[in-house]
């Protein structure tokens, strides 16, 4: 049985940081893409950055030049770290494994699939203005 949790959640002020960790029991790691997606009470489930296997990094433009996702092969982990955080980045953060084909397809916007892949249960972030 997978599962992938997180870790590293809490509450900063505006600009402040935050790293979250994610280690994932899975089986042939690299075969998927590895990333973070998040959502805040009444939005979508968006996706915020992913790695694949390859290292190929693709984020979200709101987090652009503020998050960077790394992955420790070795040890089935990949982190976020998260810099000059917004009130807007508060949400639930959740890691996620997936084909890199669901993990780009989510990513542009499809609809979130709980059945799809495999998800953290999620860590809260809040920022405070």
């Amino acid at each position: 049985e997978v599962h992938l949790v997180e870790s590293g959640g809490g509450s900063v002020q505006a600009g402040g940081s935050l790293r979250l960790s994610c280690v994932a029991s899975i089986f042939n790691y690299k075969r998927f893409c590895m990333g973070w997606f998040r959502q805040s009470p009444g939005n979508k489930r968006e996706g915020v950055t992913y790695i694949t296997p390859d290292g190929v990094t693709k984020y979200t433009d709101s987090v652009k030049g503020r998050f960077t996702i790394s992955q420790d092969s070795a040890k089935n982990t990949h982190d976020l770290q998260m810099d000059r955080l917004k009130p807007e980045d508060t949400a639930m953060y959740y890691c996620a494994a997936q084909t890199c084909h669901d993990m780009s397809t989510m990513f542009a916007g499809a609809p979130y699939n709980p059945q799809s892949g495999y998800w953290g249960q999620g860590t809260q972030v809040t920022v405070s203005s």
